[in-house]
C-alpha cells in the first residue's frame, strides 16, 4: 500500500496524479483502465478539496492506493463532514444537463468497477480490475 496526503489546494492535484503515473507504470497497468483510474481518483480528490474541505487548505486529503495483482483500490477520505451520497441529483436528468456540477460522483461510478462510502460519505473507496 502507498499513500499520499495532500493540503486543500487543487493545485497539489497535480502529486496525485504522479502518484497514479507511477504506480499504474510500476504494476504494467493498460492505458484503458489506467484512464479510468486517473480520471476517477483526480474527481474524487477535487471532490475532496472543494466540498468536502471546502476549499480550507489546512485541512488535509488523504489517498491510498493498493494492489493485489488483480484489482487496484483507491481510498479518499477529507476531513469534512461527509455528504449524503445516496441522494444526488442526476446529471443526466434535462433539468440539470446545464449544471457545472454534479457529475463527478457520476463519473466515478461510471468508471469504477466498484465505488463504496463510508457512512459519513467523507471516503469513498473505488476498485479498478486491471
Amino acid at each position: 500500500m502507498e499513500s499520499i496526503t495532500i493540503n486543500s489546494n487543487i493545485e497539489n492535484l497535480r502529486a496525485v496524479e504522479a502518484q497514479v503515473d507511477k504506480l499504474s507504470k510500476k504494476l504494467g497497468i493498460s492505458d484503458e483502465v489506467y484512464g479510468k483510474i486517473l480520471i476517477s481518483t483526480v474527481e474524487a480528490v477535487n471532490n475532496a478539496i472543494l466540498h468536502g474541505n471546502k476549499g480550507i487548505e489546512t485541512k488535509t486529503v488523504k489517498v491510498d492506493f493498493i494492489a493485489d495483482g488483480t484489482v487496484f483500490e483507491v481510498t479518499v477520505t477529507d476531513q469534512g463532514e461527509g455528504f449524503d451520497y445516496n441522494h444526488l441529483p442526476d446529471p443526466t436528468d434535462p433539468a440539470n444537463i446545464e449544471n457545472l456540477h454534479g457529475r463527478g460522483v457520476f463519473i466515478m461510478r461510471s468508471l469504477a468497477d466498484n465505488i463504496e462510502y463510508n457512512p459519513s460519505g467523507n471516503q469513498v473507496r473505488m476498485k479498478f480490475k486491471y
